[in-house]
């Protein structure tokens, strides 16, 4: 009320306006449908019957059949798949911390001003994003370092990443000096500042790249199925791309299913094996994501 006259906080939209929001309500909803149905179509094959299935063609709004979770226990019963879990859960949990403090500290060490030739190395640390010696040259370096057939293989080569070296140096630079003048007064080494002092200030950007770390690791496929002969070290991974691509059903041994009279079933548990293995991200996320924009923004503007 101002001057007895009666204010109104709406803000007048004219027609072109409404007719622009109605347009992207459409072309949201379009994406939202696109994105979400695929994995209402997986999620509704991997409970079908599997005969039923087969003879279904077209969109797919129910189960078809009876609903049963036959595939999702021929997928926890068998024990390649079980294996596969617990490789890509060792990958993930081995190689997200190995990643996180070899990546922080070459951060931390690309970071410092008093560094000598630091922008010469980190230039040839950059080139790397963009050219690659081959997929040949780089299997016979892993050879000869002893990581085919290892359990390290997809490891050890991969475990620091060029883009996330680059977020976490960013924000090593948003800290303010006198922070690190302070400790090193107070008699602090650089391990002492870099894990009780910076990292503890840059949470929300460790939880960035440990998730960016986990899903590279549980998502890798393409070395560890050129590395690892052994099917006892696939992970899960490999594992999918053997039975979805492949149609190799002998990886299912142990989860009472017969390749020979069993077709139907093998149908599901393709798309129940896809549900498996995404289905750990999927509950890991929402955890992770209120520090995903804070961390990735940590660092983005210098003031």
């Amino acid at each position: 009320m101002v001057g007895g006259i009666k204010m109104s906080n709406k803000i007048k939209v004219g027609t072109s306006g409404k007719i622009f929001d109605r347009l992207n309500e459409l072309v949201l909803l379009i994406a939202i449908i696109l994105t979400v149905y695929p994995m209402i179509y997986i999620l509704l094959s991997s409970i079908s019957n599997g005969n039923e299935l087969m003879k279904h063609s077209g969109i797919l709004l129910m189960p078809q059949g009876k609903a049963t979770l036959a595939a999702y226990k021929t997928v926890l019963g068998s024990k390649t798949i079980i294996g596969g879990f617990g490789m890509s859960f060792f990958m993930v949990t081995v190689g997200t911390t190995i990643s996180i403090i070899l990546t922080s500290c070459a951060a931390y060490f690309l970071s410092r001003k008093n560094v000598m030739l630091v922008t010469p190395i980190m230039m040839l640390i950059v080139i790397t994003m963009f050219f690659k010696g081959g997929i040949v040259p780089e299997f016979l370096i892993y050879k000869q370092l002893g990581f085919v057939n290892s359990i390290w293989a997809p490891i050890i080569p991969f475990c620091v990443n060029t883009f996330n070296l680059i977020i976490l140096r960013t924000a090593f630079y948003a800290i303010p000096p006198s922070l690190e003048e302070s400790a090193k007064i107070d008699g602090a080494g650089h391990m002492t500042i870099l894990f009780r002092v910076m990292l503890p200030l840059l949470k929300p950007t460790l939880a960035v790249l440990v998730l960016y770390y986990a899903v590279f690791y549980w998502n890798s496929w393409f070395w560890p199925s050129l590395l690892i002969r052994d099917k006892a070290l696939y992970p899960l991974q490999v594992v999918l791309r053997d039975i979805l691509i492949l149609a190799d059903s002998s990886l299912l041994e142990g989860g009472g299913i017969n390749s020979d009279t069993d077709v139907a079933i093998g149908e599901t548990v393709k798309y129940a094996s896809i549900i498996v293995a995404t289905l750990p991200i999927l509950v890991v996320y929402p955890y992770l994501q209120k520090h995903f924009v804070k961390g990735v923004m940590v660092g983005a503007v210098k003031g």
